[in-house]
């Protein structure tokens, strides 16, 4: 079935697009993402089990990496039942209400998962720069009030526009350009005066993703020039090599972000196709690949899983 206007749709009702030109294929397509959303749940829910019974792991890093893992655990949640509803062929409908409030969580998410991916890099920075001042710049209690600034920045400040988009009048077909529902996507939409929102959502990104990547490589230039200083060639490897997980977590995240952020702007033309794909990249690889990253790099982590799984080899190669 191709994706088209839908005269039956109401007012408050939106049709999610799925993968246009692919819809007899969707039974095919729902097991590799089926398999996906298992291993998003069951590895994000691995790591967290293991920072909680282990308690060598219960230090600032791994607290930072569990906050992650939630991140990605609801992020994988917000949108698992609208994408595998397309693709098992349950509802493409999805109401006004509901496409509102899962591109709040989605948003929010995504600022939640750049906060925390700031305040790693601060906790590599303070581990390498101020080892002697670790423990007592990053106690316990200042780690909940960061948690909690995350959370008011993440989530207060994307309020106002998204409570704007219940008033828009939504007179162009109902038709999104995911299989969930994105700030952007609903604007296209709109026949109302969209200048705040557009201008809003620019600063705010400007403001948080942005800002953030900045924070995040002024750290890695700070932290590459105490490493370089250190006498021994494999002390500075043994110091490199706490950040690799996080810079690969870095990548993952920032990568689909400008590549989605590019493709809305720039690539009208596109194959919607190729809209889709960068949407579910975007959606999907961070919180895939972030229990992956931290299972194989971080021995503390992949040392537990081994003593769980024994047979299973996590070691990495090269």
């Amino acid at each position: 079935m191709s994706v088209g206007p839908d005269s039956k749709l109401s007012n408050s009702t939106f049709l999610l697009a799925g993968f246009p030109g692919l819809e007899q294929h969707y039974p095919w397509l729902s097991i590799p993402f089926s398999c996906i959303y298992a291993v998003v749940l069951s590895g994000n829910c691995l790591v967290l089990h293991v920072i909680r019974t282990e308690p060598s792991l219960h230090q600032p890093m791994f607290y930072f990496l569990a906050m992650l893992a939630v991140t990605d655990l609801c992020m994988g949640l917000s949108t698992v039942h609208t994408v595998l509803g397309v693709l098992w062929g349950l509802s493409r409908e999805v109401s006004l209400d509901a496409c509102i409030a899962q591109s709040y969580f989605i948003h929010g998410l995504s600022f939640v998962e750049s906060s925390v991916l700031l305040a790693m890099a601060f906790d590599r920075f303070t581990a390498i720069c101020n080892p002697l001042r670790y423990a007592s710049i990053l106690t316990n209690a200042r780690i909940i009030n960061i948690g909690l600034g995350i959370l008011v920045r993440s989530f207060m400040f994307i309020v106002a526009p998204i409570i704007r988009l219940k008033f828009f009048r939504y007179c162009r077909p109902h038709v999104l350009s995911h299989s969930f529902c994105l700030h952007q996507d609903l604007l296209r939409l709109a026949c109302s005066d969209i200048r705040f929102n557009s201008v809003y959502a620019l600063a705010l990104v400007i403001c948080t993703l942005l800002l953030d990547s900045v924070l995040i490589l002024v750290s890695y230039i700070r932290i590459l020039h105490s490493v370089l200083a250190i006498a021994s060639r494999e002390e500075r490897l043994k110091s490199l090599q706490t950040c690799v997980s996080h810079l690969c977590a870095v990548l993952v995240f920032y990568i689909p972000v400008i590549g989605l952020t590019m493709v809305h702007r720039f690539g009208r033309h596109l194959s919607p196709v190729v809209h889709v794909l960068m949407g579910n990249v975007y959606i999907i690889v961070p919180p895939l690949m972030n229990p992956i990253i931290y299972s194989v790099k971080t021995q503390q982590v992949r040392g537990r899983i081994r003593r769980w799984f024994p047979k299973t080899s996590l070691r990495p190669r090269g």
